[in-house]
């Protein structure tokens, strides 16, 4: 038990001092930026396991977009819907909980994901996605027709819901 307080401890050290200047000087080698509009080839695994953001738009096509997510534990993405476009998620890593419906109070779908797992959304349906582990969910994120602007990157969650390009409905 000692051990593993001794454990959190160091690690939260690290955290708030080492992290920022790790990260910093990673920003600067990879550059995140949105790709699209250009032939492109990624490891979308590791892409999205070293995501360390809550949205970043990675590529934007005319009538396809990819970004990568991280979903804190206990955090979600929040019940939002997408009149127009179809959506395709693929679970990377953590558990997570999928909620749908075709309207805000009739979420009638709700299952289980994780590792592996792929989820399509059909057009207007209200969808979810929690994550119900003690891990970051971290997924990818199809949308067709693109949903964000090109370049969006969200930090967190409360950034993402002071967008106003975002369709969030609470």
């Amino acid at each position: 038990m000692k051990n593993t307080l001794l454990c959190v401890f160091v690690i939260m050290l690290v955290s708030c001092f080492a992290l920022p200047y790790l990260n910093a000087e990673e920003e600067k080698a990879t550059e995140t930026k949105d790709h699209g509009k250009q032939p492109w080839i990624v490891d979308i695994e590791k892409l999205t396991l070293e995501n360390q953001t809550f949205r970043t738009t990675v590529w934007t096509g005319k009538k396809l977009q990819l970004t990568v997510m991280v979903i804190p534990p206990k955090g979600e993405i929040g019940l939002e819907v997408h009149p127009e476009g179809d959506q395709f998620i693929r679970v990377e890593s953590g558990i997570g909980r999928i909620v749908m419906g075709a309207a805000q109070d009739t979420l009638t779908f709700d299952k289980q994901v994780s590792h592996d797992w792929a989820i399509l959304i059909p057009a207007g349906q209200w969808h979810n996605v929690i994550n119900t582990g003690d891990k970051p969910l971290k997924i990818y994120v199809l949308y067709a027709p693109p949903e964000h602007a090109a370049g969006t990157v969200h930090k967190t969650y409360k950034e993402s819901e002071a967008d106003h390009h975002h369709h969030h409905h609470h």
